[in-house]
């Protein structure tokens, strides 16, 4: 039954991936949309041949690898960071009280708004670049930890502490088996916002990356090859996230959203 349900959620990925790409294509055939958007296989055979002749001065997979690796630090500082300030300011009154505040204030901050603090703060080079991607993962991470510890039932603390759990064990034994799927739905949505954020953070002063692969098409006028940059995002970002769905399934089989 698990098998048949998956394989029809993985025919209907693939009937709509195939239904954009024929929207796509259509569109691109059109006179006026034409202009907006270029041919679909033109945007193919350009990512195709990124993996054989340089874009700028390196091959797509070397842009690739170079997004990954920003993407990789400030994704994992973010992790640690996140969860650790999320269990704080959720869990201890005296870390709400202290965290909350600057939680609210940076949350709605976006991306774009810290490229100039970010370039005085670290100047031109990597650290600015990993300080964007942290700063727009380490929100959401937040966010979600501390939704998961509050919608702990009150019921279910209240039992725990009956049967006379100490606090310790009420965390570690009911509190964070409970709040991990809501943490890796942050995760999951944590690591598509940054790898979408590499663009931005490859607008700081970069020569390689997706991102710059982006910007370098705007400087030309080249609509294939900014396509070719978003598709390129697009679809390791779905990777990303899959992954980080798979560890889910994984390690919380024994929660429905984990099945």
């Amino acid at each position: 039954m698990k098998k048949r349900e998956s394989l029809r959620k993985s025919v209907w990925t693939i009937i709509s991936l195939v239904t954009l790409f024929l929207i796509w294509y259509l569109g691109s055939r059109n006179e006026e949309l034409g202009r907006l958007m270029p041919d679909p296989v033109e945007v193919l055979k350009f990512i195709a041949a990124g993996f054989v002749a340089p874009i700028g001065k390196k091959l797509l997979w070397e842009h690739i690898l170079w997004s990954l690796s920003r993407v990789l630090i400030g994704y994992v500082l973010a992790c640690i960071v996140g969860i650790l300030l999320g269990f704080a300011a959720s869990w201890f009154k005296v870390g709400e009280a202290v965290i909350r505040p600057f939680y609210l204030l940076l949350r709605s901050i976006p991306s774009l708004a810290w490229i100039p603090l970010a370039i005085l703060w670290f100047g031109i080079g990597e650290k600015s670049k990993y300080f964007i991607i942290f700063i727009t993962a380490v929100m959401i991470i937040m966010t979600n930890v501390m939704d998961g510890v509050k919608a702990v039932s009150p019921e279910l603390l209240g039992v725990a502490r009956m049967l006379g759990t100490k606090e310790k064990q009420l965390f570690v034994r009911v509190v964070l088996p409970c709040a991990v799927p809501q943490i890796f739905n942050g995760l999951q949505v944590a690591v598509g916002s940054a790898w979408a954020a590499v663009l931005a953070a490859e607008m700081v002063r970069s020569s390689e990356g997706v991102g710059w692969i982006i910007l370098a098409g705007q400087s030309s006028m080249n609509m294939v090859q900014i396509f070719a940059g978003i598709v390129v995002i697009g679809m390791i970002g779905l990777l990303l996230a899959l992954l980080i769905r798979a560890a889910e399934r994984r390690l919380c089989a024994w929660n429905v959203r984990g099945k």
